[in-house]
């Protein structure tokens, strides 16, 4: 017998914390295997047994081992809390680079600057400014690495410790000697300090841990925006129909819910009452509304755009199609890139080796010093100080720590510019060797916004046409309406006052002008009102399979014509796929939107591979046999419909 586990784990700064969280657990009798997620600060257990029985003795073996641990904390609360840690560490930051430059000064431009009574004025000031940074800037690595060194390991931190100590400590000796007579003789007689050493090695190391935090928040954007799609609570109606704000974890499968328009449906079910467009932009990538009426399903994470629904639940919050799209980004961001994996085996015996090789060079410059440099200016014990700190400061992670999230940083920072979002660092050590580019469909190789692309005239004119279209849908809010308000916008005319407006679900606007009735939408809707000849629905149907909306026009008996809307495709897009075409890269386009729409794009920016009518969960399944297929995938699409794809790729 299993079960799983999860806990919140707070501490784990690198790829270091991570192995160390994992070694502890994999030594546990009751745990089979562990997966730890450090962007979430989140460990996935399964243990053998029960998880209540295991959980105690889990959340012990993470404590000894110098981390914090407790029951799963809300990952939009960890992200509050960690975000408030990036503000605080840019602070601190900032006043470590302040207090570094007077240091730099006093130790290496200044050369005199008179006495203190014994003490030497110069020195003593640089000791002053080296201090707070030492002591208030440098405590999280001091702390850090007493922990490790407690719980059995060592990690970077305690190389920043022993190597900023043994420079603070020695400069401050040579400093006050002369108040301390009971110093060895060779302290009293040294002249050489290390104040700038130990203060630039935590202000640099202290601003690549600033960096990597900050690439750490952006690694979970996706997920978060995915949790914060979910409201919190929903309306739960009871048997004399009254609503009561319930939160969305108590509500019991099977419960009545009011969604209203405009609100968020909080979970999963089946519209009971009602008919109302919903936007599924973000579970589908379909940029058009989608009527839902009594006994179709509604997914939480939509939107009600037009009418209120009453909706019978037929899942728990965390059974949700949405809860699934964020356990599959979280599933996809606990793997490891290949470099963290490589650091992970180093980060075992590389601090033991350097500080034993630290001690040793030392020891052997204070034995046979002089031997090894007779004319040397500074002492042997000066100069076993000097490699001493010398060789812990080079070790110290600076570049390591630097290069990475720096790399991150620029990397990800150069592609927002162009408008190109990357998922993070392994990312970037891949793409090169990408043989396979996987696209969505709405708002990236499109814009993501319809737009009315082509007008057909019948019995009216283009004023006619599209003013009584926008004043008809003058009060409506799905994308539709915002395109034919941004086409009347464009013509400049001015719009009719449209009387007596009515929605009819999921046809269209009747409304009244000139007291003849007028209206918009659909072919089913004109056909209520008016004689349309077959050969004007073969047409429209034509166009339909185009990948094109057609929005009709009527007033009176009249059918004035139609408007057809499409998705404009980017300008960039089909000399981008052309380029890849050139280089070997196989493009694939990945939608949710309908195959005719689908495959009218695809065709048109020269993609012959065509998956559409994918819903979020199957992407990633998708981009999976592609990677056993063809080796390193990648994927390039907008939203949050697309995240498990983008996190697995």
């Amino acid at each position: 017998m299993s079960d799983d586990l999860q806990l919140s784990v707070t501490g784990m700064t690198c790829a270091a914390c991570v192995a160390s969280v994992t070694r502890v657990l994999n030594g546990l009798d009751d745990v089979a295997s562990v997966e730890v997620n450090l962007p979430l600060e989140r460990a996935n257990i399964r243990v053998r047994g029960t998880a209540q029985s295991a959980k105690a003795t889990c959340i012990a073996a993470i404590e000894r081992a110098g981390f914090g641990a407790s029951d799963l904390i809300p990952a939009l609360v960890v992200r509050s809390e960690q975000e408030r840690a990036v503000h605080r560490q840019r602070r601190t930051v900032a006043l470590a680079f302040a207090l570094s430059l007077p240091v730099f000064i006093f130790s290496m431009l200044l050369d005199d600057l008179g006495s203190l009574g014994p003490l030497d004025t110069r020195l003593v000031l640089a000791m002053l400014a080296t201090l707070p940074v030492y002591a208030y800037a440098g405590a999280p690595f001091h702390r850090n690495a007493w922990l490790a060194l407690r719980g059995g390991r060592a990690n970077m931190d305690v190389l920043v410790h022993l190597g900023t100590t043994v420079a603070m400590v020695w400069s401050s000796l040579v400093t006050l000697a002369p108040l301390l007579p009971m110093l060895p003789e060779f302290v009293g007689e040294a002249s050489h300090v290390f104040f700038d050493g130990a203060a630039f090695i935590i202000t640099f190391v202290l601003l690549g841990n600033h960096l990597e935090a900050r690439a750490k928040l952006q690694a979970t954007d996706a997920v978060h925006s995915l949790m914060r799609l979910q409201p919190n609570e929903a309306w739960v109606l009871d048997e004399k129909g009254n609503t009561t704000a319930t939160p969305v974890e108590h509500i019991p499968r099977g419960s009545l819910l009011k969604v209203r328009v405009g609100d968020t449906v909080p979970l999963d079910g089946r519209v009971v009452e009602g008919t109302s467009l919903m936007d599924e932009s973000m579970m589908t990538g379909e940029s058009f509304p989608v009527r839902k009426e009594q006994h179709d399903e509604v997914y939480a994470g939509t939107i009600a755009l037009n009418a209120a629904l009453t909706v019978r639940t037929t899942t728990l919050s965390v059974d949700t199609r949405l809860a699934k799209v964020i356990q599959l980004v979280e599933d996809a961001q606990s793997g490891q890139a290949p470099v963290q994996r490589l650091v992970d085996r180093v980060a075992a015996v590389f601090v033991p080796v350097v500080t034993v090789a630290a001690v040793f060079a030392a020891a052997v410059w204070a034995v046979f010093g002089t031997a090894l440099a007779p004319d040397a200016a500074m002492s042997s014990a000066e100069i076993a100080v000097m490699v001493l700190v010398s060789t812990l400061v080079i070790a110290c992670p600076c570049a390591l720590g630097l290069a990475t999230p720096t790399a991150l940083v620029v990397g990800t920072g150069r592609g927002a510019r162009f408008g190109l979002l990357i998922k993070g660092i392994e990312a970037l050590e891949q793409a090169h060797a990408a043989s396979v580019m996987v696209f969505d469909k709405t708002g990236t190789i499109t814009a993501g916004k319809p737009r009315v692309s082509h007008i057909e005239l019948l019995e009216g004119d283009v004023e006619e046409v599209v003013c009584l279209a926008s004043s008809l849908e003058r009060d409506a809010t799905h994308p539709i309406a915002h395109a034919v308000h941004q086409a009347w916008t464009n013509l400049g005319y001015e719009r009719p006052a449209v009387k007596h407006v009515t929605t009819l679900s999921g046809m269209g606007l009747v409304g009244e002008f000139n007291g003849a009735p007028v209206a918009v939408g659909s072919i089913e809707l004109m056909n209520t009102l008016l004689t349309v000849s077959e050969e004007i629905e073969a047409r429209v149907a034509q166009r339909a399979k185009r990948g094109v909306t057609v929005v009709l026009v009527a007033s009176g008996p009249r059918l004035l014509g139609w408007l057809e809307l499409s998705d404009r495709i980017r300008e960039t897009s089909e000399a981008a796929i052309k380029r890849l075409k050139m280089t070997g890269v196989l493009p694939i386009m990945l939608t949710g939107d309908r195959e005719e729409v689908a495959r009218t794009v695809a065709d048109t920016v020269g993609i012959d591979r065509v998956i559409a009518g994918v819903k979020p969960d199957e992407k990633a399944a998708y981009i999976r046999q592609w990677q056993e297929e063809h080796g390193v995938v990648a994927m390039v699409g907008d939203g949050i419909n697309d995240a498990p794809a983008l996190a697995a790729a």
